[in-house]
């Protein structure tokens, strides 16, 4: 019998030294064939990996923190205690604890989708906003009159009898805001919901009356002519009828515009004033964005009916003989439809119409007065008077 005796620690060290080199050659050859195998497949997106749940979690995590890294950080990954105090003076009322770069001061109308990417929800932005205050016993009027607008127009319909969701049957209703409040007027519903930041996306807004005839009216002509004629507060010319008041607002057959009129002997101070020049009526009023915000702050929050406004209008541009007048070749017909003087309520023997007529001429004299009551103050306030 023959026995061979072996040393067990030079046995183990030449055992682990092979062992190392076929791990080293192991690995480089997973790492050729890592790289082979890798080129000859598309990219996998983690995004169509299904992961579980929890999982996903953690990556939304990680990407978010990886994101945030690359962009730098905010004051929100600083730690309460090390957050520096923000106030900015010049951001508008109520946002001067914020950076400026958030602070999103205006808004606008657009209808968005509840999907998709926000950047893509609006192939068009309507430039300009047109509103009517209706009841539904007008439906076809205004169904004309919205056919004369285009889609460079949003629709905005106040409903002051509650009727909203039968006005769906028109396809133009399905992409018009509706906003409904019983026995309201325009007025009322303008402070309330045209206020200037909310509609400082259209150049021109339009609030007009439910009964006007405009068989011989296009809003985009009429919205170059404005524009021709730099007025900032205008109207169409008025077909001449029993609805017509006001010289300065009849139409005239032999020009495109005009701001200025004869009235009766004694009916103006000044041939540059209202109702002479600088003039048009509360109907079918047709607003620059500059010229909206200033005029909606002259609105009353209580004087819902608007008389003695446009008597009014010409403190808000300047000159106003010059940027305020009618439009002569894009006319209308006001066909004195007393619609909303029926949602009066009958009183002391009168009828609801005549209740709501009381009530408009009394509201004409309040705002006299306090315009008047706020020029005197405004002069002794500055010694100018």
């Amino acid at each position: 019998m023959h026995i061979k005796m072996v040393n067990p620690y030079r046995s183990g060290n030449m055992k682990r030294s092979n062992d190392n080199a076929r791990l080293i050659m192991t690995t480089i050859m997973g790492v050729v064939f890592g790289f082979f195998v890798g080129a000859s497949f598309p990219s996998v997106s983690l995004t169509k990996i299904n992961f579980p749940s929890r999982l996903v979690s953690s990556l939304d995590v990680a990407f978010s923190d990886s994101g945030r890294s690359a962009r730098g950080k905010s004051l929100e990954d600083v730690g309460s205690q090390k957050v520096p105090k923000i106030y900015v003076p010049t951001n508008p009322r109520g946002a001067e604890m914020l950076p400026p770069g958030i602070v999103v001061a205006e808004t606008d109308l657009y209808l968005r989708r509840l999907w998709g990417n926000p950047s893509e929800d609006l192939p068009k932005k309507p430039k300009y906003l047109v509103t009517f205050t209706v009841g539904f016993d007008q439906k076809d009027n205004i169904n004309a009159a919205l056919k004369k607008f285009s889609d460079n127009f949003q629709i905005m319909l106040f409903h002051y009898d509650g009727r909203t969701s039968e006005w769906d049957q028109f396809e133009w209703s399905k992409r018009a805001i509706h906003v409904s409040a019983p026995k309201q007027t325009k007025w009322w519903y303008a402070k309330r919901f045209l206020h200037p930041d909310v509609v400082a996306a259209y150049d021109y807004i339009f609030i007009w009356d439910e009964d006007l005839g405009v068989e011989h009216f296009n809003a985009e002509k009429y919205i170059e002519l404005v524009k021709k004629h730099g007025l900032e507060i205008s109207q169409p010319g008025l077909e001449p009828n029993n609805g017509l008041t006001w010289e300065m607002t009849k139409r005239r057959g032999d020009r495109e515009v005009h701001k200025e009129t004869e009235e009766k002997p004694g009916w103006c101070s000044d041939p540059r004033l209202p109702p002479c020049a600088a003039f048009v009526e509360i109907m079918a009023p047709v607003f620059s964005r500059e010229a909206w915000r200033c005029v909606w702050h002259m609105v009353q929050n209580d004087l819902v009916h608007g008389w003695g406004l446009d008597f009014a209008l010409r403190r808000c541009v300047d000159p106003a003989h010059e940027k305020i007048g009618v439009v002569d070749s894009q006319w209308i017909v006001h066909k004195v439809i007393p619609s909303l003087g029926n949602q009066g309520k009958a009183e002391n023997g009168k009828a609801p119409w005549e209740g709501v007529r009381e009530r408009c001429k009394r509201e004409w004299a309040q705002f006299q007065n306090r315009l008047a009551s706020a020029d005197r103050a405004y002069l002794a306030q500055t010694g100018k008077n």
